[in-house]
């Protein structure tokens, strides 16, 4: 039952065919054989996930209606807040506030489903690795001398290991888009604005968007359909009317021009992750989607403008903290939140000057010749944790900086991008490819990643406990 995606658990459970409490015990019994593989759970509420499964089993035996995801065990990233419940943050730095609670969490609960436990994290969400001195790292469950991808590791490894049949993350560098390649799953990016920051912890508040894992393109449509759309909370979300995701996954990609880049974006991919893209786009060149080459518009400096963004913005809400519990960060962590401290204000404020301007730029440039792009999520293997780590030698901070050379530009732009498994590299871990859509164009981003499901199986993939 926990090879179930997301849609046919809620399902199976609507119809009484399982109770809810049969399926968070089957999901129970598997965290129990992966936490000592994986370390993807920061905590487990075991009797918390039972009490709300037997209140779901008596709703649907009494005939009472329920949400579209009643019933169905979530886990997510320790940094959205629920009241009487600190949220650590990946960190024994965190402030002892518990915060205002999570829309996002709300809106979960509004549709009846089971929060099974928090998920494993960067500290802070600062680092795109999975590496935690505190909780220990997470590991990839598919080799677990691997990095399992971050900052939202254990969101990728949770869902990868189905112990979970989706969860929210976050992504502002390719966060959510990172651990779901490295683990073999899908990972949205939601244009910034499609989904409520509000009861968030936040990282960078210009660049900050929720982000789902989750095991098919269907799985994630009924997600992002559970907590789409404005909220008086966040200022920033969008007043525009919500698509029907669900029904947007048979428009098919016939005649859909999928953009190629031919700068930039495929320069550094080894020659394992380019076969994987290659067949991609063989695939849906089948179904009758149109290739067409793409140039993009300065794409190297948006990777610098998104980092002058995140960390001036990580300096300042971290200023404080850094001063007063300077020990208690991880030392690579101290690094990454002092860096904003020497970037000068005027390079900060251009850089969000521009973010509109280069956006209308890009989607002029880009999509007047394609209807989405095709391109990689992480251009080279999933490197293993100790060559990532404090400690790695010279190539360390190289290879973190090549693990977000092909997310990051999203970030800033605030696009919507989808990570897609399609196939294993040499080292045996996943690869994916990412589609990149216009503002608010995620119906049509789950619609190529559904029909791309249609004719692979690489979404049907799953790690061994014994990884």
């Amino acid at each position: 039952m926990t090879d179930w995606t997301l849609a046919e658990a809620a399902k199976a459970v609507s119809t009484r065919c399982i109770t809810s409490r049969e399926l968070v015990e089957a999901c129970l019994d598997l965290v129990s054989a992966w936490q000592p593989v994986s370390n993807a759970f920061a905590a487990v509420d075991a009797d918390g996930a039972r009490f709300a499964a037997d209140q779901v089993d008596r709703a649907v035996a009494a005939g009472k209606p329920l949400g579209r995801l009643a019933g169905v065990p979530l886990a997510h990233k320790d940094m959205y807040f629920r009241p009487g419940r600190r949220s650590a943050m990946g960190s024994r730095a965190a402030p002892p506030a518990t915060g205002a609670p999570s829309t996002v969490l709300e809106r979960l609960d509004a549709e009846s489903a089971i929060e099974l436990g928090t998920l494993n994290m960067a500290e802070f969400a600062l680092g795109p690795t999975g590496h935690n001195t505190f909780l220990g790292d997470c590991c990839n469950p598919w080799n677990a001398d691997h990095v399992s991808g971050g900052s939202s590791s254990g969101s990728g490894a949770a869902v990868a290991a189905r112990t979970v049949f989706g969860s929210f993350g976050s992504d502002s560098g390719g966060s959510i888009r990172l651990p779901a390649s490295a683990t073999g799953v899908l990972g949205l990016k939601p244009t910034n604005g499609r989904v409520s920051c509000a009861g968030m912890m936040p990282l960078s508040s210009s660049i900050d968007v929720p982000g789902i894992c989750a095991r098919t393109a269907r799985d994630v449509a009924l997600l992002l359909g559970a907590v789409a759309g404005h909220d008086p909370r966040d200022a920033g979300t969008s007043r525009l009317p919500l698509p029907d995701y669900l029904r947007a996954l048979e428009s098919g990609v016939k005649g859909l021009r999928i953009g190629i880049p031919d700068n930039f974006f495929l320069d550094g991919v080894t020659s394992d992750v380019g076969r994987a893209l290659q067949a991609s786009l063989d695939v849906l060149a089948s179904l009758g989607a149109v290739r067409v080459p793409v140039r993009i518009p300065a794409p190297g400096p948006l990777c610098e403008l998104s980092r002058a963004i995140v960390y001036s913005e990580v300096a300042a809400l971290h200023a404080t903290w850094l001063r007063d519990h300077f020990q208690d960060y991880s030392p690579q962590v101290r690094v990454r939140a002092a860096t904003g401290f020497a970037i000068p204000a005027p390079a900060y404020l251009q850089a969000l000057q521009l973010r509109p301007v280069l956006l209308e730029r890009f989607v002029r440039d880009v999509y007047a010749r394609c209807d989405v792009l095709h391109l990689p999520t992480l251009e080279i293997p999933v490197p293993t944790r100790v060559e990532t780590d404090v400690g790695g030698g010279e190539g360390m901070w190289a290879k973190i900086a090549r693990m977000v050379r092909c997310t990051a530009p999203f970030n800033y732009l605030g696009l919507p991008a989808l990570s897609v498994p399609c196939g294993f590299t040499d080292n045996g871990l996943p690869t994916s490819f990412q589609l990149v859509g216009r503002p608010f164009a995620e119906a049509t981003l789950l619609g190529v990643a559904h029909a791309f499901e249609s004719a692979t199986d690489w979404h049907r993939r799953a790690p061994s406990p014994r990884a």
